[in-house]
């Protein structure tokens, strides 16, 4: 078997997240590195699954000497039947100098001049919402002044 005759993931879009954010905390350089934790206020979860974010999340940000940023956010949601989403998006955020400045300044950047992408899973006790736990979302995102939009795609 060659690696051609291997399956190619497809895409399918799946929902889209609004997260808002209070501003970030810096802890500055720590044994991993220059360190952020950006506080997670809230936000809302629409699309195949509809939901609202709870406080209490947070992105705990890795800074790179080049500006990336590792982005690790934990967060929770809850849907209208109650049912409780643990959400965990893992990824980069990249670009030039010039546009990561702007974005560190909390200034709008067209998302196409930047890349940032994020892997999520999900875990959740409900039965009804467990295919969740079963799929890999794949998001492109966008950095706003106090908060970040992503689309996160159900890669198949």
């Amino acid at each position: 078997m060659t690696f051609d005759a291997l399956p190619f993931p497809s895409l399918t879009p799946a929902f889209d997240v609004t997260v808002d954010l209070a501003p970030p905390e810096v802890h500055g350089a720590t044994s991993a590195g220059f360190r952020r934790v950006v506080p997670i206020m809230g936000g809302r979860i629409s699309g195949s699954i509809d939901a609202d974010l709870l406080p209490g999340g947070a992105d705990w940000q890795l800074v790179r000497a080049d500006g990336t940023i590792e982005v690790d956010a934990r967060y929770s949601a809850r849907t209208a039947d109650g049912d409780l989403l643990l959400l965990h998006a893992s990824g980069l955020r990249t670009g030039t100098p010039d546009v990561l400045d702007c974005l560190a300044r909390g200034e709008d950047v067209d998302p196409h001049d930047y890349t940032f992408r994020t892997v999520v899973r999900i875990e959740t006790a409900s039965r009804k919402l467990d295919a969740l736990q079963r799929s890999l979302f794949l998001a492109s995102a966008e950095r706003q002044a106090n908060a970040v939009r992503y689309r996160a795609h159900r890669v198949g």
